[in-house]
């Protein structure tokens, strides 16, 4: 009996705005190594690696003296491209996957369809939350727009939505962690499912 291959990327991105190679294996244990000079991301890829399941590997550098936002988004972009590549034609998955995680007063639901068509529906961050500065450094806008950079360039149906919370660490962790949980159950192979887990034969 053969051990089973891993799904794998490695990716690089060169840009005037930021520079960054990425590494992952959907087949992992969580393992995760992070630098992206955004300490708070750095945070929320570390939960999202442990949480999924997914060992990842993330070295970037960017215009951070400028804002955080060119750094934050590149590695989005190539986060999403490397688990399209990673996932390959998807046969076996189980596709869909759905979490509500706690931390502390925030609750956070994510669910997540690994569809071939992007799509993100995010909602219920209190107001105000889009402007405040997490660790100094992290918009709290770029929590959305990292899942829409994500969504976009993995081909993932993503709804997410803040069920309660008060603290923007809390519900940006919550976000986050909601959302890795999801997509641990979508990627994960199922025993059951003959090939791509779609009418239409393609994902």
């Amino acid at each position: 009996m053969t051990a089973p291959t891993h799904r794998t990327a490695s990716l690089r991105r060169a840009t005037s705005e930021s520079t960054l190679e990425l590494e992952l294996d959907l087949d992992g244990t969580g393992q995760s190594h992070i630098d992206t000079t955004v300490p708070f991301f750095d945070h929320l890829l570390t939960a999202f690696a442990k949480h999924s399941l997914t060992d990842l590997t993330v070295r970037a550098s960017g215009d951070t003296d400028i804002d955080a936002h060119h750094t934050v988004e590149d590695v989005s972009i190539v986060l999403g491209q490397a688990i399209r590549e990673a996932l390959g034609d998807k046969a076996g998955i189980s596709r869909y996957g759905d979490a509500l995680v706690p931390l502390d007063e925030a609750l956070a639901q994510a669910v997540v369809d690994i569809s071939g068509r992007p799509y993100l529906v995010h909602s219920s961050e209190p107001a105000g939350f889009e402007y405040h500065l997490i660790g100094g450094h992290f918009t709290g806008s770029l929590v959305r727009h990292t899942f829409e950079a994500l969504a976009f360039n993995a081909g993932l149906t993503v709804h997410v939505t803040v069920l309660g919370g008060r603290d923007p660490h809390h519900i940006a962790e919550a976000e986050y962690k909601a959302f890795a949980r999801a997509f641990r159950q979508a990627k994960a192979l199922d025993p059951l499912v003959v090939g791509v887990p779609s009418t239409k034969g393609a994902l």
